[in-house]
């Protein structure tokens, strides 16, 4: 499988986004478990020494990939509120959330293999995760109900869960045949409903 480029937060340093990018390949194709430092530094072309200079340990490296695919979670909310209403918002969370499905995919992968990391760093990221990215849904929604774009029968923080649950199956799995009308589907039912009107 190839592994897409992780959302790495912007700095001179190249050498950590290659030691990432080979990171999260290693861990996608052999698990957690199934990676050493030393495979790491062999793939990137470097000495355990000097990837240790980077990442004091291999939960490090880890959730420092973890943090790079929330960061771009977390790129994804700050493009949506910068459009005008929720529909506008949502339209553009997905659009987004589908030109970068292969990084998620990635993303969805290795937290797939967080329960391997210490319980204490682990709950850490998990707390980041949902500040992040569900709290930044969360916080569209706010918004858009207190605008009045939204039913005031139903909590923002069920809207991001029933809109997460709808969008789950465009970043996991096969990619559909057809993502784009996929997407505008999925977004027409959450906004307006599957019943026949």
């Amino acid at each position: 499988m190839t592994v897409p480029p992780l959302s790495v937060p912007a700095a001179p340093d190249t050498t950590r986004a290659r030691i990432q990018q080979e990171a999260a390949r290693l861990f996608v194709q052999s698990g957690y478990h199934g990676v050493s430092m030393r495979e790491v530094a062999e793939a990137v072309g470097v000495t355990k020494p000097a990837l240790y200079h980077h990442y004091a340990d291999k939960e490090a490296l880890f959730l420092a990939m973890l943090e790079g695919t929330l960061a771009g979670l977390s790129r994804l909310v700050q493009s949506a509120e910068a459009q005008v209403g929720i529909r506008l918002q949502l339209d553009t969370l997905v659009y987004e959330l589908l030109a970068s499905a292969p990084e998620q995919r990635v993303g969805l992968q290795l937290a797939g293999e967080l329960r391997h990391v210490s319980p204490e760093r682990r709950a850490a990221f998990e707390q980041h995760y949902r500040q992040v990215w569900v709290g930044g849904l969360t916080a569209l929604f706010e918004a858009a109900s207190a605008r009045g774009e939204l039913r005031a029968d139903v909590p923002p923080a069920l809207l991001t869960r029933a809109f997460l649950a709808l969008t789950y199956p465009l970043v996991t799995g096969t990619p559909p045949a057809d993502p784009q009308g996929t997407a505008r589907a999925l977004l027409a039912v959450f906004l307006d409903g599957a019943a026949h009107r």
